[in-house]
């Protein structure tokens, strides 16, 4: 059996019609009997950079015993004109985190998933020190283990003030290597749960990485910091 914290986490591909456009990462929460797939907003739509996709498809395994067996899912992402996705926003403005419900009873029969819940979300903010040990679990530049379909781990550490939002904004800073198609990956930090199989944390949901504007391009390496957004977030966009 692989770990459970393996199974949270999905490939996100965005299409406009037939013509593929990006690669993401998304993972899974539930609430209640509700469950849905939470990525970064900008996957789904950026009017920054004219990032328009109409499906998305993520990747579901079959079967605990036989990795190997999976099935890509297609979800469309507007009904009747009007997008299916929720998102946030706040005193900052709009948060970079969206979610798409997914309707249990269409998802293939003995699908091997494992969700985040409101469990796995810090409570109490002060116990969470700058320096805390991290993992990012996604699937970098679509990176992954073509065989089991399994996303790769890497490491950060909190690099601002936890529960402090971040230049007025709803997220906080990490220490990390990061890259293109991590976008929407988990962000946890190791620790006990209600949830014995998943002591993890979830803390944020990475988005992008973070560099200087006035940045020499030539003498300065990149800064190598990244913003994950308050993955409390989530509370309010999976309600009602």
């Amino acid at each position: 059996m692989t770990e459970p914290l393996l199974l949270t986490t999905t490939r996100v591909s965005t299409f406009r019609g037939r013509q593929a456009l990006t690669g993401a990462t998304g993972f899974f929460f539930a609430r209640g009997e509700r469950l849905f797939a939470v990525t970064s907003r900008h996957v789904l739509h950026d009017p920054a950079t004219g990032h328009y996709p109409d499906r998305v498809e993520i990747v579901l395994h079959e079967d605990e015993s036989d990795l190997t067996r999976t099935i890509v899912y297609s979800i469309p992402l507007y009904r009747d004109d009007h997008a299916v996705w929720r998102q946030g926003i706040d005193s900052g403005g709009e948060v970079d985190v969206a979610v798409l419900e997914l309707q249990r009873e269409r998802l293939p029969e003995g699908v091997v998933l494992r969700a985040f819940g409101p469990q796995h979300l810090q409570g109490e903010l002060q116990e969470v020190e700058v320096g805390t040990p991290l993992l990012v679990v996604g699937f970098p530049l679509g990176f992954y283990d073509t065989r089991y379909q399994l996303p790769v781990v890497r490491h950060a550490i909190i690099a601002s003030a936890f529960g402090v939002r971040f230049q007025g904004e709803g997220y906080f800073v990490t220490d990390g290597r990061m890259h293109r198609g991590s976008s929407g990956a988990p962000v946890v930090m190791r620790c006990a749960t209600e949830d014995e199989q998943m002591p993890w944390r979830l803390l944020g949901v990475h988005s992008a990485r973070m560099d200087m504007a006035g940045r020499d391009l030539v003498q300065d390496d990149v800064l190598g910091l990244n913003c994950a957004w308050y993955a409390d977030i989530l509370l309010t966009l999976t309600e009602g």
